[in-house]
């Protein structure tokens, strides 16, 4: 595929992954493993996957200053100055807000895709041509677009996004009504209606608009961030954002962009694509081997066990008699053994307990 000059990308890696604790913890999470056994981390499969259309100097990563070395050590052909580091975690839209500026002040006529570092995307030349199509939209409409996929299975741990209105372009429709993470009951109304798609958690637009974006929806973000754009120093911006930044709102670009905009899109896309983000959708998402049992990457000997999801170190080997529906975890210091189905809130229990009781290594 032709890479385009006024492609960009923004790469989301500033979160600690607790859902897929303890495998991803706070010094070292998800974003940044080889997650699978493929010699590649989530972060370095992601810019694989945008490179093939949008050009190595064009590709810029907001992630936390804590993890700024682990981003130079994993992407070293990427600019150092194209390495956003936060000093404190407000949530994605102010992320995306700043690598904006940022792009808008180098290129007026950029036209930029967000993603977060830990989806799975299968057929990755369907998802190169969605993204180009999506990005040659935006680049003569001043709307921001989003990415959907049809539902598969009625997974309450996804948003879900009702399709209104179709546009003259085909696949690409008004947004209706947007849902964060249903009840189950709700997701099987979504999925079996056909009139919802998940929400892939990557946003489109030109650069001029995402800045009227902000400026309509966030004022606050837009006002604090406006001076960057007229700056020429690159350590006048920085110790402008390090100053200012934990001042800015905790707000998510899904909520920003799905419930305070009237003017977001979505396109219907037909690549493979799971959110990597808690242990039962992985489950859903990796091959079954006999049992209904998902190892991954991991040396295991079962017996008479069905339905788990377990992911053991290198060097080590699982023997395991009887088990029915659980994760079993293992990373450095910590095991977990949890049933499947109670994992989203026990996992954010046991964080909890762990760190007070053990300290903030644990986790």
């Amino acid at each position: 595929m032709e890479i385009q000059s006024n492609n960009y990308c923004v790469i989301l890696a500033g979160g600690h992954g607790r859902r897929l604790w303890p495998t991803s913890r706070k010094g070292f999470p998800k974003q940044f493993i080889d997650f699978f056994g493929t010699g590649r981390t989530l972060l370095q499969s992601t810019f694989d996957r945008m490179t093939r259309f949008i050009p190595i100097e064009n590709v810029y990563v907001n992630t936390r200053q804590r993890y700024a070395d682990l981003v130079r050590q994993q992407l070293p052909e990427l600019p150092s100055e194209n390495i956003l580091s936060e000093p404190v975690n407000r949530n994605t839209a102010p992320s995306v807000a700043w690598a904006g500026v940022r792009i808008n002040r180098q290129n007026d006529n950029a036209r930029i895709i967000v993603v977060p570092s830990d989806q799975f995307i299968v057929g990755e030349d369907a998802f190169c041509e969605c993204v180009q199509r999506g990005l040659d939209f935006v680049a003569e409409n001043d709307i921001m677009l989003t990415m959907g996929i049809k539902p598969s299975r009625p997974e309450p741990g996804y948003g879900y996004i009702q399709e209104g209105d179709p546009t003259a372009t085909e696949g690409i429709f008004t947004v209706r009504s947007f849902t964060e993470k249903p009840e189950r009951d709700f997701a099987h109304v979504f999925m079996d209606s056909g009139e919802f798609l998940w929400n892939t958690g990557m946003f489109l637009a030109n650069v001029n608009y995402l800045r009227e974006f902000f400026h309509q929806v966030v004022q606050d973000i837009s006002s604090r961030l406006a001076p960057i754009r007229f700056m020429n120093s690159l350590d006048e911006e920085l110790s402008y954002v390090q100053s200012r930044f934990p001042a800015y709102p905790n707000l998510s670009m899904d909520k920003a962009a799905l419930e305070m905009s009237n003017n977001t899109y979505v396109m219907r896309c037909n690549f493979g694509w799971a959110d990597l983000g808690t242990w039962h959708s992985i489950y859903d998402l990796k091959q079954r081997n006999e049992g209904d049992n998902v190892i991954i990457d991991s040396e295991v000997m079962l017996e008479n066990c069905q339905g788990n999801i377990i992911k053991l170190p290198k060097g080590h080997i699982g023997v395991i008699n009887g088990l029915e529906g659980y994760i079993v975890a293992e990373q450095g210091d910590v095991l977990l053994i949890c049933k499947k189905s109670d994992s989203s809130s026990l996992i954010r229990k046991y964080i909890n307990e762990v760190e007070l009781r053990y300290g903030e290594e644990y986790v």
